[in-house]
């Protein structure tokens, strides 16, 4: 059995001596290498702005987004939209596990897994697309996929349906990292906050920020206004066009006294919002941009641009115990768990 390395480059077919996720090309055969898990598939849960983007070019015809999916991977060996540059997750089951890894992971064949690496890196073959679940971005597939060394993953607990699992473990950086920098008494707000991502933040956000602290969710129009005024999940909830900067601005002006925010959660799967996220910002504050529609180009020359002095971090999915953090929501809160099962399993 060949040696690979732990971090995947064996895989990288163009251009040679870099890693997987920047690689235009990875080798996809499913004979594994020596340190690889081999994954049967079952469902593919593309990033919102990868599955955006594919399924508005495909005119939302299910088929031609069935082409478009398939296209991806056949030329890459890994689902990454060229466009976005994204991937999403998958769920499976263990097919096969190296000699190499041997006593360096607990998983043994026939475990269910989603992994918490992207499909941007991941060398996944699909030899039938079976169902497109395009209300949430899920894919079932017949198919194999290779986990490497490095690849982190969770096994799916037996309390949570198998699908909730999956969606809310695609965005579990995201209220991960909320907990790490959200603090007592400060005032944060979450663009996109009735998404997927958006909620699991403005839950993180309510907790770490406590009675002094106060959580603004933002969204275009008033979806899920209710039931995250019902959840106590936020203070405010204001309709608001964030590609529209200067409007976003005025209307987080007059809610805060014209003080604006400590920290800024960016969740939305569309592209030019950047201003917005930095405008309502404080001084020394935080923008955290999960949105993968991010360009950082963007929101580094208009931060400049307009004189503001913010700290910008990139949208890491992974922090430690992100996944533990994300499915211990789904269990404390069951009107959120019911929300999530309803919208997106």
């Amino acid at each position: 059995m060949k040696k690979g390395n732990k971090y995947g480059t064996h895989r990288v077919i163009e251009p040679k001596g870099i890693l997987p996720q920047p690689a235009i090309k990875v080798d996809n055969d499913m004979e594994i290498y020596d340190n690889e898990i081999l994954i049967d598939v079952q469902t593919l849960n593309i990033d919102s702005a990868s599955f955006t983007q594919i399924y508005n070019q495909a005119e939302k015809d299910l088929e031609k987004t069935k082409e478009i999916i398939m296209g991806i991977v056949d030329e890459r060996g890994k689902h990454q939209n060229p466009v976005t540059g994204s991937g999403g997750m998958l769920i499976g089951t263990v097919k096969e596990i190296g000699p190499a890894l041997e006593g360096k992971t607990e998983l043994k064949v026939g475990d269910k897994i989603a992994t918490l690496v992207s499909l941007s890196l991941t060398p996944l073959r699909i030899d039938e697309i079976k169902e497109i679940r395009a209300d949430i971005d899920q894919v079932d597939i017949n198919g194999e996929a290779i986990l490497f060394e490095s690849g982190i993953y969770a096994v799916i607990p037996d309390d949570l349906p198998e699908n909730l699992v999956l969606s809310v473990l695609d965005v579990a950086g995201a209220p991960a990292q909320t907990a790490k920098i959200a603090k007592s008494g400060q005032t944060v707000c979450v663009i996109g906050g009735p998404g997927k991502a958006g909620m699991l933040c403005l839950y993180e956000a309510k907790r770490r920020v406590g009675p002094t602290g106060k959580v603004i969710c933002i969204n275009y129009d008033d979806t899920r206004f209710k039931e995250i005024k019902e959840m106590n999940i936020a203070d405010y909830c204001i309709e608001a066009d964030a590609t529209d900067a200067v409007g976003t601005l005025e209307k987080i002006e007059e809610i805060t006294n014209g003080e604006l925010c400590d920290v800024v959660i960016n969740c939305v799967n569309v592209e030019n919002t950047e201003m917005a996220s930095i405008l309502i910002t404080k001084d020394d504050g935080l923008v955290y941009f999960f949105s993968m529609a991010t360009s950082f180009t963007k929101a580094a020359l208009g931060a400049e641009g307009v004189g503001k002095d913010v700290n910008m971090m990139i949208g890491n999915g992974y922090t430690k115990g992100h996944g533990d953090i994300t499915i211990e929501i789904m269990r404390e809160s069951e009107p959120m768990r019911k929300l999530y099962e309803d919208l997106f399993a």
